[in-house]
């Protein structure tokens, strides 16, 4: 659509014409793109957005350094229209977008958006998964993987450089979840197929594991 995008500190600057092009591509294509995948593997998914029932109550982010336009943060999460869609056995796919006290409508970071509605839930296990294995010593190694680690020596692996670019806003979410009560937090690599099943029913796992 000509419109280009624009990054700043890691997120997507979001103006009047680009947050209508967010909420048409994530609450439409992507959004149903997914619910249809997950259909045709024979599971019940509904898609819903963070706008949908005010699931999403947020704000815009307010930089004195920075303006990022209409992106936000979560300041509420309703789990109503969630609970609804769980209770009649559906799986719920929720597109980032949140809303505003005045209407207005927000891009929200996705991984951030999961790790509140992940507490709100109560939820036991927040998995994000990525294009990497997970927390790596060494991101061209392999055999570097990292596979469980304390929020206690998160600073210092960022100090480090091992924590580093796009994973550290994952990593913050997974902090941010485990010190709402989310029991266990992963970072898994998604291209593996079964991923998620692996870390749900095996004993050794995938990936990186975060707890307190």
């Amino acid at each position: 659509m000509n419109i280009e995008s624009k990054f700043i500190n890691g997120l997507r600057y979001t103006d009047d014409e680009t947050i209508d092009v967010v909420q048409m591509v994530l609450c439409g294509k992507i959004n149903k793109d997914l619910v249809k995948l997950i259909e045709c593997e024979g599971g019940n998914a509904v898609g819903l957005c963070g706008i949908d029932g005010n699931m999403l109550v947020s704000e815009k982010i307010n930089d004195d350094e920075f303006d990022y336009g209409y992106v936000g943060k979560v300041k509420e999460v309703n789990i109503k229209p969630i609970d609804d869609i769980i209770s009649k056995g559906y799986i719920p796919v929720i597109a980032p977008l949140g809303v505003a006290e005045n209407g207005d409508v927000l891009n929200i970071n996705a991984d951030t958006a999961a790790a509140q509605i992940a507490i709100a839930l109560k939820a036991e296990k927040f998995i994000l998964l990525t294009d990497v294995q997970g927390i790596m010593k060494d991101y061209k190694d392999e055999n570097s993987l990292i596979s469980a680690v304390n929020i206690k020596e998160i600073e210092q692996l960022k100090k480090d450089g091992i924590i580093s670019g796009g994973m550290i806003p994952k990593v913050d979410c997974c902090i941010e979840a485990v010190k709402g009560n989310v029991t266990r937090t992963h970072i898994i690599d998604g291209r593996v197929p079964h991923s998620i099943l692996i870390e749900m029913l095996s004993d050794e796992g995938i990936g990186t594991m975060i707890t307190l």
